[in-house]
């Protein structure tokens, strides 16, 4: 099983507010992918990669120019919750821009945690501008060659 980006369907009873329904939505989202038509790419959402390896699973965000304090990281039914929180530096009045691009706001990303997970094990760090999670596989049970007496 993998770990995938999970986008809650529905929240009490209403549409998810993530999704836009726009008539092209569906064939365009099919060759873009599923966050073409979302609400969340108009503000800041960090880029994220996941990856597999023996003995864990590993989440990069990329979000520079956040401090450490600036996220939370939860689990909530088998979700892994993150999201966070960057703040605008406050412009002096002598302060005159040509140009300004960088984006601030929140953001939440969530991923649904497979059932080979320690969830007690997550361990989470921030540097250089990129969030890790690396969130460990459960230590399988070793099958045992034996064999079994008839009474």
């Amino acid at each position: 099983m993998r770990l995938v980006e999970w986008n809650k369907p529905s929240e009490n009873g209403r549409a998810n507010n993530a999704a836009y329904n726009h008539p092209f939505a569906g064939v365009l989202g099919n060759v873009f992918g599923n966050e073409v038509f979302t609400r969340e790419h108009a503000s800041f959402v960090p880029a994220v990669n996941i990856s597999e390896e023996a003995a864990a699973y590993k989440v990069e965000l990329s979000a520079p120019g956040f401090e450490k304090t600036d996220f939370k990281i939860a689990i909530e039914k088998r979700t892994l919750l993150v999201s966070g929180k960057h703040n605008e530096t406050k412009v002096t009045e002598d302060q005159k821009f040509s140009r300004k691009e960088f984006n601030y706001g929140s953001f939440q990303r969530s991923f649904r945690l497979p059932e080979n997970v320690n969830e007690q094990a997550i361990v989470a760090k921030y540097e250089n501008g990129i969030l890790s999670i690396v969130i460990p596989k459960k230590e399988s049970e070793k099958e045992e060659n034996r064999e079994i007496s008839i009474s």
